[in-house]
C-alpha cells in the first residue's frame, strides 16, 4: 500500500440510506430544475413566434363611405379600435374600425322607440 492510497471504510446500512436518498433528492431537484427551464424557453419562443410580435403591414389610403347626409359627430380610439360617431339624419351611429388595418369592426345604431 501506497501514501496516496487511503482506505475507505464501507458506509454502514444507514449511511448507504442516507446516500440514496440524498441522491433521489438531488435528481428530483434537477428534474424540477429542467422542467422549469423548459417552460421559460416554450414561453419565450412562444411571444417571439407570435403574430402579434411581427410589425404591422403598412396600410394605403383607405375612404370610408358614410351614408347620403351623414355628419361625424365625433371621433376616438378605445383601444385597438378607432371609434366613429355618426349622425345620419337624427339617429345616431357608432362605427368601429381596427386600428392596424382600418377595416371595420362593427356598427351599432341608436334609434328612438316608438
Amino acid at each position: 500500500m501506497t501514501t496516496s492510497d487511503t482506505a475507505v471504510p464501507e458506509p454502514s446500512p444507514e449511511q448507504a440510506a442516507l446516500f440514496a436518498r440524498v441522491r433521489r433528492m438531488m435528481l428530483i431537484a434537477g428534474l424540477t430544475t429542467a422542467l422549469a427551464i423548459c417552460a421559460v424557453l416554450i414561453a419565450v419562443g412562444y411571444r417571439l413566434f407570435k403574430s402579434e410580435g411581427r410589425a404591422p403591414e403598412p396600410v394605403g389610403d383607405v375612404t370610408a363611405t358614410l351614408p347620403k347626409g351623414a355628419r361625424i359627430v365625433s371621433t376616438g380610439v378605445a383601444g385597438d379600435r378607432l371609434v366613429v360617431t355618426l349622425d345620419v339624419g337624427g339617429v345616431t351611429e357608432i362605427r368601429t374600425f381596427d386600428t392596424h388595418t382600418l377595416k371595420p369592426a362593427g356598427k351599432l345604431k341608436f334609434a328612438n322607440e316608438p
